[in-house]
C-alpha cells in the first residue's frame, strides 16, 4: 500500500515578508521618526514636508503615512494565493479552507473592534480599523482565488465603477452645510462642483453609517466619525487587496523574476499616472469642479484605492527586485522577524506603545530626550517579534 507523498512547503518569498515588516515598522515608528527629520528648523520647508508625510491628510491628497494601510492590506492579497494553494497542497479540501476563511473572518472584524475600544469603558463598535475591513473583504476576495487574472481583473473594476457610481449617482444635499454639526472648523473647505459628492460627512457611506452603526449598542447615537472614516470603505479597499491577489497570482506563474519585476512595477505606474488623471488635481489650472473622483483615503475613493495601489506596486516591486531578485537579504532580516509576526506587531501597536513608553519614561527619562524614547520603544516591541522569531512562535489567525 503506497503512501501519498506531502508535497514540501513551497518557498516563502523573502522579499513579501520583508515589505510586510518595512510597513508595520514603519506604522510603529511614525515612519522611523519623520516627523522629526526637519526639527532643526520648525516651520521651514523640510519641517513642513517632513510632518507632512509623517500624519495623515486632512480630507483630500496622499501622504506616505496614507500609504501603509494600502500596503498591509495589498500584501494581504499578495499573500493569499500562496496561502491557500499551500492548503489545497496538503489536502485541504475547498470546504475546509471556506470554513477557515469565515472564522478568519468573524476574528478579524472583533479584533478590530477590540482594538478600536481600547482605552475606554465600553465597547466602540465601529468597522473601520484596517483589520476589521480586512475581516469584512475577506470572504468575497477568497471567492476570486484560482478564477484567473483576467476575472480577477473585472471584478476589481466592477467594485470600483459600482462605488463610484454610488457616490456619483447620489443626491446632493438642497441646504447649505452647517459645518459645526459635522464637527468640522467653520473655515473648512468643501469641494463644489461634482467633486463635492466626496464631501466629508455627506456621501452615501457616511448617511450608511448613521443607520448601520446606530444598530449596535452606542454610548449616544451615531451621527458621523470625527475624521471621516466610513464602514464602507471595505469595498474599495477590496479592489487593493485584488490587485494584490493579481500580483501575488503573477509572481507564482512560471515566468522569469525579472519579468514579474518589470510588469509589477509598470502596472504600479500605470496606476499612479490613472489615480492622478481622474483626479483632475493634477494640473494646476483646473478647479475641484472639474475633478472626476478626488483622491480621498479616509473613504477611499476609487482613485485613491488605484492611485495608493500604484504605490505598493512598486514597493513591491523594488523589495523582490532588491532581496529575491539581486540576493541581498541579510539588511532585510530585522523587517523579516516582524513581517513574520504582523499581526502581533499590530496588536502590540494598539495595546503596548503607551504602556512601554511610559515605563521607559519611568525608569529611563532621565537619560532619554523624546527621539531616543520613541526609538526606545520601537526597539522593545521589534525584540518581542524578533524573541517570538527565534522560538518559532508565530501568530495566526
Amino acid at each position: 500500500m503506497s503512501e501519498t507523498a506531502i508535497p514540501p512547503k513551497p518557498e516563502r518569498l523573502v522579499a513579501l515578508d520583508a515589505y510586510r515588516g518595512f510597513t508595520m515598522m514603519c506604522l510603529v515608528s511614525g515612519i522611523f521618526g519623520m516627523a522629526l527629520w526637519g526639527s532643526g528648523n520648525p516651520g521651514g520647508y523640510w519641517d513642513t514636508f517632513f510632518k507632512y508625510q509623517a500624519s495623515h491628510v486632512t480630507w483630500t491628497g496622499c501622504s506616505l503615512w496614507d500609504l501603509i494601510q494600502p500596503s498591509f492590506m495589498f500584501i494581504v492579497g499578495v499573500a493569499m494565493p500562496y496561502s491557500y494553494a499551500s492548503r489545497a497542497a496538503h489536502g485541504d479540501s475547498w470546504a475546509l479552507q471556506f470554513r477557515h476563511v469565515v472564522k478568519r473572518a468573524v476574528v478579524l472584524i472583533l479584533l478590530g473592534v477590540f482594538l478600536r475600544s481600547a482605552g475606554r469603558h465600553y465597547t466602540y463598535w465601529t468597522f473601520e480599523d484596517v483589520i476589521s475591513q480586512i475581516g469584512l473583504a475577506y470572504i468575497f476576495l477568497f471567492m476570486t482565488l484560482g478564477k484567473g487574472i483576467k476575472i480577477q481583473a473585472i471584478v476589481t473594476v466592477c467594485i470600483l465603477v459600482g462605488y463610484y457610481l454610488l457616490f456619483a449617482l447620489w443626491p446632493l444635499p438642497n441646504e447649505p452645510v452647517d459645518a459645526a454639526a459635522m464637527g468640522l472648523p467653520k473655515d473648512w473647505n468643501y469641494f463644489s462642483g461634482f467633486a463635492a459628492h466626496w464631501n466629508k460627512g455627506l456621501n452615501p457611506a457616511g448617511y450608511f453609517d448613521q443607520w448601520f452603526l446606530n444598530l449596535f449598542s452606542q454610548r449616544k447615537p451615531w451621527s458621523f466619525h470625527p475624521s471621516g472614516y466610513v464602514t464602507l470603505s471595505f469595498i474599495p479597499s477590496m479592489a487593493t487587496m485584488l490587485i494584490g491577489i493579481m500580483a501575488g497570482e503573477h509572481l507564482r506563474s512560471d515566468n522569469a523574476l525579472g519579468k514579474k519585476i518589470k510588469h509589477i512595477a509598470l502596472a504600479g505606474l500605470g496606476c499612479l499616472a490613472f489615480g492622478l488623471a481622474v483626479d483632475g488635481h493634477i494640473w494646476p489650472m483646473v478647479d475641484w469642479e472639474w475633478s472626476i473622483a478626488p483622491i480621498v483615503k479616509k473613504i477611499w475613493t476609487p482613485s485613491f484605492a488605484i492611485f495608493s495601489a500604484g504605490w505598493t506596486l512598486l514597493f513591491l516591486a523594488a523589495f523582490l527586485y532588491v532581496v529575491d531578485f539581486k540576493g541581498y537579504k541579510k539588511w532585510a532580516f530585522p523587517f523579516v522577524v516582524v513581517g513574520m509576526n504582523s499581526i502581533a506587531i499590530y496588536v502590540m501597536e494598539g495595546l503596548l506603545v503607551r504602556w512601554v513608553h511610559g515605563r521607559l519614561e519611568t525608569h529611563f527619562g532621565w537619560l532619554m530626550n523624546e527621539v531616543v524614547l520613541e526609538l526606545g520603544v520601537v526597539f522593545v516591541l521589534w525584540y518581542i517579534c524578533y524573541w517570538m522569531y527565534k522560538r518559532k512562535i508565530f501568530i495566526r489567525v
